[in-house]
């Protein structure tokens, strides 16, 4: 035990270091699974977003009977609203548009999405429809106002998106042009929320009323001016993201058909679609309507586009107008960034403008001083020159006086009449 404690030390080193040497221990080395940098941000955003889920508020609006409900339950392939009964005759009738919400959680390949559609049922169904659009404004202002609410809160931790991304309106396929009804509406809500016109049971039109009917709608919007959500567009986008744009743009107002049903074709494909004694119009089938390009933008391609542009134009807008009219200014220069060489260059260009603004106001004095001291010296001169006139006419007087005395005594005429008279004169006097 002694020699081996000797011979731990003679070597200098102690007997644990001693066996730590001999026993080799095993390196962890780890290795990065891929690419390192700031191109993986996208993953990161779509894993929080992804984990968040999203929200989104679509609003449908048009006349009783258009099939509004059965195009939001085929859109989203969900049973949303449920069969709709028709009123009996004795039923009363509601007297004011009505606003209904209905929520639903969708979740598609891992992805959870709280959808809300806002129905608006009495719209344009009254004999008297003036105003028909004012609870319908209101509605998504009163939105607008609980966001904002949320906005201003201590804790935004958990700030609710209630807002209305999309109004699907419904126009009655009448083949002819937009009704005041149709016009008035647009007109009050295209500054509030992204508009998708839509012509409804488009299967009561042929193909050619469909074409013209969608050309005299465009005339319109465009003689109202009319903003209707247009698909955005972007920079180095490739070929096929283009050409899918401008074919989603070229079908705006979709003329589309709704259906939830499963009907069977003659080849006996079953389809979602509405059967007819001369054949089936297929829902999906982009030959028959123009439902798959709704359901292309609203819920594929530009569903994020609609939330963007509500929150960053349409809230943005209303916002600045709320505050402004309740008197909140905001100095444009208050989250600027100072740049210490611009601040000074700013400042010289201040006092240069300032020099330059006392030089004009010294210059504008000088004169006023000048045309003053002018007008005295002109009036004086004028004043003068009278005097030197009237004393001219005086002294002239006087001559002719005595050279007509002069005149008398040479012809030995007496002076005293004369003086008489003057003296009658300054009597009458």
């Amino acid at each position: 035990m002694a020699d081996s404690y000797s011979n731990g030390y003679a070597n200098g080193t102690s007997p644990s270091l001693a066996q730590s040497n001999n026993v080799s221990m095993p390196v962890i080395r780890k290795k990065l699974a891929g690419y390192v940098g700031f191109a993986n941000l996208p993953n990161q955003v779509h894993r929080k977003s992804v984990r968040k889920g999203f929200q989104f508020t679509a609003m449908v609006v048009g006349e009783s009977g258009l099939g509004k409900s059965t195009l939001i339950n085929t859109l989203f392939n969900t049973p949303l609203y449920p069969p709709k009964e028709p009123l009996p005759p004795s039923a009363e009738r509601p007297k004011t548009v009505a606003i209904e919400s209905i929520g639903a959680d969708i979740e598609e390949n891992g992805v959870r999405l709280h959808l809300t559609v806002v129905d608006t049922p009495g719209f344009g169904d009254f004999v008297n429809n003036d105003e028909s659009w004012r609870p319908i404004v209101e509605n998504i202002e009163s939105r607008f106002d609980s966001y904002l609410e949320q906005e201003n809160r201590v804790n935004r931790q958990k700030i609710m998106d209630n807002r209305v991304h999309a109004c699907l309106y419904f126009i009655q396929p009448t083949g002819h042009s937009l009704k005041q009804i149709d016009i008035e509406f647009m007109r009050r809500l295209h500054t509030r929320v992204n508009l998708i016109p839509i012509i409804a049971k488009a299967d009561t039109l042929t193909d050619d009323e469909v074409r013209d009917f969608k050309a005299r709608i465009l005339a319109d919007i465009a003689y109202h001016k009319i903003h209707i959500f247009q698909a955005p567009t972007y920079e180095n986008e490739d070929e096929e993201t283009i050409a899918e744009a401008a074919e989603i743009a070229s079908k705006i107002p979709f003329a589309v058909v709704g259906s939830d049903r499963l009907v069977e074709t003659e080849d006996g494909r079953e389809v979602r679609g509405r059967a007819y004694p001369w054949g089936v119009i297929e829902v999906d089938n982009e030959d028959h309507c123009d439902f798959v390009k709704l359901r292309q933008m609203l819920v594929r391609t530009y569903m994020e586009e609609l939330r963007e542009y509500t929150n960053d134009v349409l809230y943005e807008n209303w916002r600045t107008e709320k505050l402004l009219s309740m008197g909140v200014a905001q100095d444009s220069s208050v989250f600027r960034e100072i740049n210490p060489s611009a601040k000074i260059q700013e400042e010289r260009l201040m006092h240069e403008a300032k020099l330059t603004k006392m030089e004009a106001e010294m210059k504008m004095v000088f004169q006023q001083k000048v045309q003053e001291k002018e007008s005295k010296l002109k009036q004086s001169e004028e004043e003068l020159y009278a005097r030197h006139k009237e004393m001219k006419e005086a002294l002239e007087k006087q001559r002719s006086d005595l050279e007509d005395k002069k005149r008398r005594i040479e012809s030995g005429r007496p002076l005293t009449p004369e003086k008489n008279a003057t003296k009658n004169r300054r009597f009458l006097r």
